[in-house]
């Protein structure tokens, strides 16, 4: 997934020009004005997301390393640095040929459920209007929690989500 870099609330030093009402990146598809967020999910929920500081081999291997260690399957888009880090890190990699859409041959491997997540996380950070790049983690490990707590969420499944009792903490797969 991919966000449009942004500087809210930062008003001097800025490394380019100020976007007006939010604005649209300069180039058109991946450059350097959009982020990187690898998000991984298997089939019973459980997520892992963050920020990638490049999009390369080398920082999908060093946020992915662990989390990823003796899984089974990797079901992946065509994504070259994605694609790279499963074969490197000897995973057995399925790698869907249309966004999202299974094989005929292998209709149990899709990346669906990473995609649903992608257009909910994306639909629910429209209501703030973008968000400081810097503060991206924050907000990934905000709508995680509110995947995973869903209908049960409660005051008091907050406050012990807030010493790390919670069912949304980044854990491996």
């Amino acid at each position: 997934m991919f966000v449009l870099e942004s500087f809210k609330g930062k008003r001097s030093d800025l490394p380019r020009p100020s976007r007006k009402r939010g604005g649209k990146a300069v180039k058109r598809g991946l450059s350097a004005e959009q982020i990187p967020i690898v998000v991984v999910r298997d089939r019973h929920g459980a997520t892992f997301d963050t920020v990638l500081p490049k999009l390369n081999r080398a920082s999908m291997a060093a946020a992915l390393g662990d989390v990823l260690a003796g899984a089974e399957t990797f079901c992946c888009d065509g994504g070259k640095s994605i694609v790279a880090f499963a074969r490197g890190a000897c995973l057995s990699v399925h790698v869907l040929p249309a966004p999202g859409a299974p094989r005929p041959d292998a209709p149990q491997f899709h990346i669906n459920n990473v995609n649903g997540y992608h257009s909910r996380f994306k639909e629910w950070m429209r209501r703030f209007h973008g968000v400081a790049t810097k503060n991206l983690p924050n907000y990934l490990g905000w709508r995680r929690a509110l995947e995973a707590l869903g209908a049960e969420a409660s005051p008091s499944r907050w406050l012990l989500g807030s010493v790390g009792l919670g069912p949304y903490q980044q854990r491996s797969l």
